[in-house]
This record gives C-alpha cells, sequence and structure tokens, in this order.
C-alpha cells in the first residue's frame, strides 16, 4: 500500500560525502516522522537521524556536525546529505516512516542502501 525506495549510496573515499534519498509512494494522506536509521555487518540496526513534518530534527551523537536530514513534504522525501564520512560510517542505511494513509497508520521500511566508505 505505501512503499519507500531509496536512492544514493555507493563507494567514497574518507573525507567525502554521499546524499541519501528515499520517497514514499502509495495511498499517503500524510507522512509524519521520516528515520534513517544504519546496520553495519555484526552490528544492530541504529538510529541515525529524524525529522517531523515540523522539520525538527534529532541525531545520533556519532553523525552530529557531519550529517544533515532534510525533507520534501511535497515530494514525501528525507534526504540525508552526508559529509566528512569516516570508514565507521559504512553500513546498510534504510530509511523508514510513519505514513497516515485513508485507512490506518503504517510504518514502512525502505529496501536499504548500501553506503562504503575506504580509501
Amino acid at each position: 500500500q505505501v512503499q519507500l525506495v531509496e536512492s544514493g549510496g555507493g563507494l567514497v573515499q574518507p573525507g567525502g560525502s554521499l546524499r541519501l534519498s528515499c520517497a514514499a509512494f502509495g495511498s499517503i494522506f500524510r507522512v509524519n516522522t521520516m528515520n534513517w536509521y544504519r546496520q553495519a555487518p555484526g552490528k544492530e540496526r541504529e538510529l541515525v537521524a529524524n525529522i517531523t513534518n515540523g522539520r525538527r530534527t534529532n541525531y545520533a551523537d556519532s553523525v552530529k556536525g557531519r550529517f544533515t536530514i532534510s525533507r520534501d513534504n511535497a515530494l514525501n522525501t528525507v534526504y540525508l546529505q552526508m559529509n566528512t564520512l569516516k570508514p565507521e560510517d559504512t553500513a546498510v542505511y534504510y530509511c523508514n516512516a510513519v505514513v497516515v494513509t485513508t485507512t490506518g497508520v503504517l510504518t514502512p521500511w525502505g529496501q536499504g542502501t548500501q553506503v562504503t566508505v575506504s580509501s
């Protein structure tokens, strides 16, 4: 009923930048909080950043000052600008959102996009 489609991952050298995008498609009335998570091999999935419908943001301590989350409500899209990337940022990044539909509230996940930081 609602799908999240991610793009923008890839391989980048330490100190480089990447921008991830995640768009919501389907029978959407409103998208509330949008989240970016990541999961590195052998580690638990962790919250990287989130942004409310009113654009209030929250970041993990490990990415503060380097990552910026933003959203375009007209496009139901959330972005994650990642600067000064470090090898420890290597992970699969997932978006997740609280989506209000005409029949209820859903919390779909994106398919994940690989980010690899390596020289």
